[in-house]
């Protein structure tokens, strides 16, 4: 049976949107995976180098073009239904202008203000990383252009490919040249220097694939007699076009930028704090990257968050759409229930094996306390990025922006009065705090818009006690492993990864059965869950499950 226009549409869109969120999930995840053996390579001081750069040169970039991909494959989409094929070429070469021009201003800031920048930062060091990154900005423009243009095609394959190969390149990048600056010279700042040239190197790969397949689409627009000139004589003003682009780019741009700045404070504050309250600046720039550490372990957790997210935004919609209220209360309550399972699982397992884990992932145990103290920020990032969903679902696009930024405040704040007091444990404090802030202004404006149902005894107390059972037993298994493992195993790092693979694993398979017992997890949750149909039946045989 043939699909109809819209069905082939929706077929498309559908498609196109999975391809991109798999090369999305793949680029995450291997933009976190790789910290881990830079910060090997190069130590915590190392990894502080890395950390105090990047953050800046992602935050420009998003300023400088987060929203322009979306709102150039509108234009472009738009002009292509209506035939307009000019006006869609038209829309990718003022794109291109303005976004050159864009990417040059803000790279000028960073290479030529990079000295004034890593003094603000509190460590002239930092020049050459910074002016290292600048080029990238350079690239990344015309290339997010491309992959508006394509996307506006409705095909992802180009932004897609050239995602995944961009970051891999990076990732080799960063590891290559930060083992050849270290073996060679043993300079930090020269090895974080080579990794923050990383973003060059990905992003001109990048490059390179976007412009094979626009060669290709100009050679198959052309063998099929494509007339490019369709359109040319009812074009807007270039002033009206460039009004359309920013109009739908700039709110995006600021709801991406917010989450880099919590970084982007530490980067800023947290070194500078440190000295003020009398560490040596050297060992105020190994504490931040022993700080840093927790950075990839709390962000991880947010995947599967992000995920759901992404499958509310449509659903609640679709419900505000036909006016289904009920439907509308009730999928909320249910997606920030089932987040808050997660969410609340990883921030305690992780808390309860900070120890182990810290020395299988960096070879020590320093940091050990701020990282269980950042590993209940999990359980309100999570959170927030399920509410944010669920606020962009119902039209509130600039809410949960605006309750990132308070957080943000809330962040510089407690970290200028805390990290005097406490250290590094102080700045974990700052960050736990400043998400809790936005998760609950994001938590009480949802209630207001869908008047959610809000059970204590389903969402939180149930949970708590499943999740108490988990901390006592991971507790008591990670001492036991310690106990029984020791003179077994004779790598210290292998022995403490074999105790935390064993706490992991027991705590996962206690969480899971004190949820269904507590009746934290229903039937009916489990049918939300990919998968969740299929282990209904044998849970119902081992009487584990409740409807």
């Amino acid at each position: 049976m043939k699909m109809s226009l819209n069905q082939e549409t929706a077929h498309n869109f559908v498609k196109g949107a999975a391809i991109l969120g798999i090369a999305s999930l793949l680029s995450k995840i291997m933009g976190l995976l790789y910290r881990i053996p830079y910060q090997n390579i190069t130590g915590d001081k190392g990894y502080y180098v890395y950390m105090q750069v990047y953050p800046l040169y992602s935050s420009l970039l998003i300023l400088a073009m987060a929203g322009f991909p979306i709102a150039i494959s509108k234009l472009v989409s738009e002009h292509l239904a209506s035939g307009n094929v000019y006006g869609a070429r038209r829309v990718f070469y003022v794109s291109s202008v303005v976004l050159a021009l864009s990417g040059l201003v803000f790279f000028c800031i960073l290479f030529f203000g990079a000295s004034f920048i890593a003094s603000l930062m509190g460590d002239p060091n930092l020049t050459l990383p910074i002016q290292s990154v600048s080029f990238a900005l350079l690239i990344v423009p015309v290339m997010s252009v491309i992959r508006g243009y394509f996307q506006g095609h409705e095909n992802m394959i180009p932004t897609a490919v050239s995602q995944v190969a961009e970051q891999f390149v990076r990732v080799a990048t960063i590891l290559v040249l930060a083992y050849w600056f270290m073996v060679h010279y043993q300079d930090v700042y020269l090895a974080g220097a080579g990794a923050v040239f990383g973003a060059v190197t990905g992003s001109f790969t990048a490059l390179m694939i976007l412009l094979f397949y626009w060669g290709r689409l100009q050679r198959t627009q052309k063998r099929m007699g494509v007339d490019i000139s369709q359109g040319k004589s009812d074009q807007e003003s270039i002033q009206s076009l460039l009004k359309r682009i920013f109009a739908y780019a700039i709110p995006i741009c600021l709801a991406a930028l917010v989450l880099p700045l919590f970084p982007l404070s530490d980067s800023f504050t947290v070194v500078n704090m440190l000295t003020v309250s009398g560490h040596v600046p050297d060992d105020a720039r190994v504490l931040k990257g022993v700080y840093d550490r927790g950075q990839p372990l709390v962000q991880f957790a947010s995947f599967f968050a992000t995920a759901l997210s992404l499958a509310l935004v449509p659903s609640i919609s679709a419900a505000k759409v036909n006016q289904q209220h009920q439907v509308i209360a009730s999928r909320t309550a249910l997606a920030l229930r089932l987040t808050f399972l997660l969410g609340l699982a990883a921030s305690v397992g992780l808390a309860v094996v900070a120890q182990p884990v810290n020395i299988m992932l960096y070879e020590n145990d320093k940091g050990t306390l701020a990282l269980m103290i950042l590993a209940f920020s999990t359980i309100f990032s999570t959170l927030g990025i399920t509410a944010a969903g669920i606020l962009q679902g119902l039209g509130q696009m600039m809410l949960p922006v605006r309750y990132l930024f308070y957080g943000v405040i809330v962040k510089v704040i407690l970290n200028i009065l805390l990290i005097p007091l406490f250290g590094i444990q102080g700045a974990a404090l700052a960050t736990v705090a400043s998400y809790a802030v936005s998760t609950s202004l994001s938590f009480r404006a949802i209630r207001r818009l869908t008047g959610m149902p809000f059970h204590v005894n389903q969402f939180f107390i149930k949970p708590v006690m499943a999740v108490m059972m988990m901390a006592i037993s991971v507790y008591l298994v990670k001492n036991l492993s310690v106990a029984l493992l020791d003179n077994v195993v004779q790598s210290v790092r292998l022995y403490y990864t074999s105790v935390s693979l064993i706490s992991v694993f027991t705590g996962a398979v206690i969480y899971v059965t004190a949820l269904l017992v507590t009746g934290a997890l229903t039937r009916s949750d489990l049918r939300y869950i990919p998968k969740g149909e299929r282990i209904i039946p044998i849970l119902s045989r081992l009487r584990l499950l409740k409807d």
